[in-house]
């Protein structure tokens, strides 16, 4: 909202600065329970609360201990493994699959294209819960249920439809003469995909990829449905540490997946206002 005119009247000085109240109040709505794990991980003691010592700012009651917890306990690492195992494995078949469903989806003389789209999106809509149990009974018939390609392929198919979308955007700017041309300059389709149509797409694409990333990475019903004892990833772990042991060691991995989270997400800022240039357009 732009600076107020000296001409505006009293209530639209109001508004103006309620607006703003409001605001602030539901940016605090939704960032306070993720601010508050960050000081609690580094907690002394093996407590969810803020002990006295903390609340007093003093050094005792900090330390670096759930984090070297995390780093020296076999139980976390094998599950940090297996995330990074799945995790980019997922990502690249959501690429390549939903890239190449946009790109078609994009084309006019699609039939159906609004049909079909609503069900490769269907993921992101559908109760979570339902898929995961969907995806157990299907899987269990073809003897991928407790595979580590069976949940890639799950991680994948709740990847995709960010794929879609994300790829989907870039295209409405894309100069479709410039396919045109390399067609007639000689260029067969394959060609004319990676050296004109994907330079140009290529922020769509790997914004998508980082949703897909994510989705996969922080991913945990579907997991529990599909996977095995030996594809417990990293949110799997935690909720075994929610329900069974306990362990503050939590706060700590949660901590990092917040790091790691905001660092992906400004990565995908920056490649949206690229894509932004790349078309022509002003950033907001």
């Amino acid at each position: 909202m732009s600076a107020l005119p000296p001409y505006a009247t009293t209530g639209q000085r109001a508004w103006y600065y309620s607006f703003r109240v409001i605001c602030g109040l539901v940016f605090f709505f939704l960032i306070a329970p993720i601010v508050v794990i960050i000081p609690l991980s580094f907690n002394a003691q093996d407590f969810f609360t803020f002990t006295p010592e903390m609340l007093r700012l003093d050094p005792e009651g900090y330390s670096l201990k759930h984090y070297r917890d995390f780093f020296s306990n076999d139980s976390w690492q094998s599950a940090m493994w297996n995330s990074l195992k799945i995790a980019p494995m997922a990502t690249i078949v959501s690429v390549t699959f939903g890239t190449l469903a946009a790109i078609g989806l994009s084309q006019p003389h699609v039939p159906f294209r609004r049909a079909i789209m609503a069900i490769l999106i269907s993921p992101m809509i559908v109760p979570l819960i339902i898929s995961a149990a969907g995806m157990y009974f299907f899987y269990s018939r073809i003897g991928l249920q407790g595979t580590y390609i069976g949940v890639v392929l799950a991680h994948a198919a709740l990847g995709i439809p960010f794929v879609i979308i994300t790829v989907t955007a870039t295209l409405v700017g894309f100069d479709r003469s410039l396919t045109r041309a390399a067609a007639n300059m000689g260029a067969d389709p394959v060609t004319t995909f990676f050296r004109v149509q994907m330079p140009l797409i290529l922020p769509g694409v790997i914004s998508g990829g980082l949703f897909a990333f994510i989705t996969s990475f922080d991913e945990v019903v579907v997991v529990l449905f599909v996977g095995s004892a030996g594809q417990k990833t990293l949110p799997w772990q935690m909720f075994i540490g929610l329900r069974e042991q306990i362990s503050p060691t939590i706060l700590a991995v949660a901590t990092l997946l917040v790091a790691i989270s905001i660092m992906l997400l400004a990565t995908v800022e920056m490649l949206r206002r690229r894509s932004e240039r790349l078309r022509g357009m002003s950033p907001s």
